[in-house]
């Protein structure tokens, strides 16, 4: 989309909600590719799958035996990661509903699972402070590798193809360069709950706990633009882009879903926008290739499908 035609307007019109689980739901992610699939992790210990377009739950992945945190899915979508208050990173075939493997190795809660580009191996973000990478096709249960700079709580990583970016709650974006060996670290001076970059990988946005969402750019670590007006001091509220990276959407503590303008940071309408869960809003994401859907998930135990009108 050409910026110069500005951000399309946010999907605002509730097309379904996805309410199974019994209490907050923390994680709702969508499937690979151009399908309407929805995985979401909650207090309840379970994953559940869901037809987003239909809104009807297809099965529930029960093994966890505490709150599920943090998803993340395969580009193929035959599997997935899970993790949360088991210290443990669970590995789950899709098909057959049962994990596949459990990665231990981490001394507290595990905020944080993403796999990389080919699902060979996923990194894993704890309350611990470290970070673990754990390759699937290896025979060992070892993390072939552990990341140990950060000083508090891991809460957010992006495992890149030549880069690994994680957010702490010691305010630090840590960016480890694989080809070179180099880490790089911006202070961004709060506690970072989540760091979503550009496809491009130029600048990522980085969500923190005194209500604001920063751009960064990403070879200077200068900040680039500042979204505010939200209200988000006390939990993991997740920023992302909206539809063409033109917009900046993010779930608040109020339960709105506020939407700026990527190049001038101004507001999108309507403006304060309308409360749409009754708790904070934990998560919220846009479809990878659909202009007219996102999802929100919160604290108010139901994960909602939004849409533009036809």
């Amino acid at each position: 989309m050409a910026p110069s035609r500005g951000p399309q307007p946010l999907a605002r019109s509730l097309h379904v909600t996805l309410a199974s689980h019994k209490g907050p739901v923390n994680v709702a992610r969508y499937a690979k590719g151009s399908a309407k699939y929805i995985l979401t992790g909650g207090q309840d210990r379970t994953v559940r799958l869901w037809n987003a377009s239909l809104g009807s739950e297809i099965k529930a992945f029960t093994a966890h035996g505490y709150e599920v945190l943090s998803i993340s899915v395969a580009h193929d979508n035959a599997k997935f990661v899970s993790s949360g208050g088991d210290r443990s990173v669970f590995v789950w075939d899709v098909a057959t509903g049962v994990t596949t493997r459990r990665l231990a190795g981490h001394m507290g809660k595990i905020h944080v699972v993403e796999f990389n580009e080919d699902a060979s191996v996923v990194a894993s973000g704890s309350f611990d402070a470290s970070v673990r990478l754990w390759d699937l096709r290896a025979q060992t249960r070892q993390p072939i590798q552990i990341l140990e700079e950060a000083r508090d709580a891991v809460q957010t990583i992006h495992v890149g193809s030549t880069f690994i970016m994680t957010g702490s709650v010691d305010g630090h974006v840590r960016t480890y360069d694989l080809r070179k060996g180099e880490l790089r670290s911006d202070y961004i001076g709060h506690p970072v709950t989540a760091v979503v970059p550009t496809q491009d990988t130029q600048t990522a946005l980085v969500t923190t706990l005194d209500s604001h969402i920063r751009l960064i750019d990403m070879t200077s670590g200068k900040m680039l633009n500042d979204f505010t007006g939200h209200k988000n001091a006390s939990y993991r509220c997740r920023a992302c882009f909206g539809h063409g990276e033109a917009s900046v959407v993010c779930g608040d503590e109020d339960g709105k879903v506020w939407a700026w303008d990527l190049l001038d940071a101004g507001l999108l309408q309507p403006n304060p926008p309308p409360k749409v869960h009754d708790k904070v809003i934990t998560w919220t994401e846009h479809h990878p290739s659909d202009p007219n859907e996102m999802i929100t998930a919160s604290a108010d135990g139901t994960c909602k499908v939004w849409k533009q009108p036809e």
